[in-house]
């Protein structure tokens, strides 16, 4: 009959390939049992609907097999703790040990072009306006455009714990692919996998310090990059941006069932390029129509965050790198209800430039 020690002994062997290190020493494997050539263990992934599940619990079995005398193989499935999850990621990271993140919060869209990264930096602004500590993780890799909104550019400086954020001219931390590019329109030909290993690289490896926001913008559609982010990042939730439109409501709303399936909180709504008004008149003009966004609210059981309008003065000033000197009422409006979306946090001292 197998002993205790020779499971582990054999189960070292077995590596998950996104985290580069054995189940055992990740504290993966819990509750062996051994009766005679009976072997049941319990292996506790990492999140929740992990997708190397099933591939863990192949090379696991593989492995219990090879043991003389074993006959028998159960291996259930459960998942760690958020405790045991945090612990792993401040072991296996030391930038993260330095960071000390108050709300990690993403920042999604099922459709493209309906301005996620635009209401991003807009956010991001407003927070960093109201003295919060602000940054933002620009997950879209193969398609940025966060530094060209804030006018930054690269390199991006590494030091022995990890990568330093590039700030913009209000102090604002962000990490981006472009800022590792030495032409901004160079095109990222690159697979799924190398993609969410670049994304968890700047969860992982960037020396962010003390935020009271991190922002993840993450490309649009329900592929890889947002289910590793959804799945793998302590996230406290996610706002979601969409426009009136109809056909953009229901494509958002596959991104509601996307995080209600992979229970990460939806903290709200935000409704981009929502009215024009005209600088003549002042006339109120509703280009796309009557809302729908209001469906999209109810589908996530969240509260409509803001109404961000068009603007042609933002259109400018988002080419010209100055996003940070754009100014609405729309915009603190949807700072003030982002931020009673979540528990409050007291902001840190004022920066000299905020007014």
């Amino acid at each position: 009959m197998p002993t205790v020690d020779e499971v582990k002994t054999v189960l070292s062997q077995v590596i998950d390939p996104e985290l580069n290190n054995n189940i055992v020493d990740l504290g993966m494997v819990k509750d062996i049992h051994i009766e005679a050539g009976d072997v049941t263990i319990t292996l506790a992934l990492t999140v929740k609907g992990c997708p190397l599940k099933n591939y863990l619990k192949e090379q696991t079995q593989a492995a219990l097999f090879a043991i003389p005398d074993v006959e028998n193989v159960t291996v259930n499935l459960t998942s760690m703790t958020p405790v045991e999850r945090q612990a792993l990621k401040d072991r296996l990271s030391p930038a993260i040990q330095i960071n000390h993140i108050g709300r990690l919060v993403g920042v999604m869209s099922g459709k493209g072009g309906v301005g996620k990264s635009s209401a991003t930096a807009l956010l991001a602004v407003a927070l960093r306006r109201q003295g919060y500590e602000v940054g933002i993780l620009d997950a879209d890799v193969t398609g940025p455009s966060i530094p060209r909104l804030f006018g930054i550019s690269g390199p991006v400086r590494s030091v022995p714990l990890g990568m330093l954020p590039v700030e913009t001219h209000t102090g604002i931390k962000v990490i981006s692919t472009n800022l590792m590019l030495k032409e901004e329109d160079t095109a990222l030909i690159w697979r799924g996998p190398v993609m969410s290993g670049t994304v968890k690289q700047f969860w992982k490896d960037v020396l962010w310090g003390r935020l009271d926001y991190l922002l993840v913008d993450l490309p649009p559609g329900t592929s890889d990059i947002t289910l590793t982010t959804l799945e793998s990042f302590p996230l406290s939730g996610v706002i979601l941006i969409t426009t009136p439109q109809g056909l953009s409501s229901m494509i958002v709303r596959k991104t509601v069932h996307m995080s209600q399936g992979l229970e990460v909180p939806i903290l709200g709504v935000v409704e981009n390029m929502s009215y024009f008004i005209a600088p003549d008149t002042g006339a109120r003009y509703e280009i796309f129509g009557p809302s729908h966004t209001l469906a999209v609210a109810e589908a996530a059981s969240a509260p409509i965050l803001g109404h961000l309008p068009i603007d042609p003065h933002l259109a400018a000033l988002a080419d010209a790198g100055q996003i940070e000197q754009y100014e609405h009422s729309a915009c603190t409006e949807l700072a003030q209800a982002f931020a009673a979306a979540l528990p409050p946090i007291e902001p840190a001292p004022a920066a000299p430039w905020v007014r």
